[in-house]
């Protein structure tokens, strides 16, 4: 059994689930407090339906993004450190680049979609979406989420 490849195989699982667990939380975080949403965690709570497809939406968009980050970081260790004896300079170099590579696709990720949510929310001018949103109005919340899903589909590499 080569060792490198079960490490390195570990190392990406464990990863993954940090990047799904807490950066996907994060970015969210961040999202919702540029789209003007920051309340949502208690409206949540409350059983406001429409602030729960807009999260359902953006985690979606987000996950779409940030899978493409972590792919990406998943190649780059395979190519670096393929048959290669692995150290702790090896280990450190890859962390820091896994860390910095994701939480810059993060940010942008967070800035792409509330930008885009953004220029779609002026475009509607008639409708104030994150107001409908806290009376519960499903129907914003419904088409904010699909724009986002469709910007991340959009600009995903």
């Amino acid at each position: 059994m080569n060792t490198s490849l079960f490490v390195f195989g570990l190392a990406k699982a464990l990863f993954g689930v940090l990047v799904g667990g807490v950066g996907i939380f994060a970015a969210a975080r961040v999202l919702h407090r540029m789209i003007g949403s920051k309340d949502a965690e208690s409206a949540t709570a409350e059983g406001n339906v429409a602030v729960g497809i807009l999260k359902a939406g953006s985690l979606v968009a987000l996950g779409i993004l940030l899978q493409h980050a972590v792919t990406s970081t998943f190649n780059a260790m395979d190519l670096m450190y393929r048959d290669a004896e692995i150290t702790m300079v090896a280990v450190r170099r890859v962390a820091t680049y896994a860390l910095i590579h994701v939480g810059v696709s993060i940010l942008v990720s967070a800035i792409v979609l509330a930008l885009g949510t953004a220029i779609f929310m002026r475009l509607t001018r008639n409708v104030d979406e994150m107001a409908e949103i806290r009376k519960g109005n499903t129907a914003p919340a419904i088409m904010l989420a699909a724009v986002m899903v469709v910007l991340a589909l959009m600009t995903a590499p």
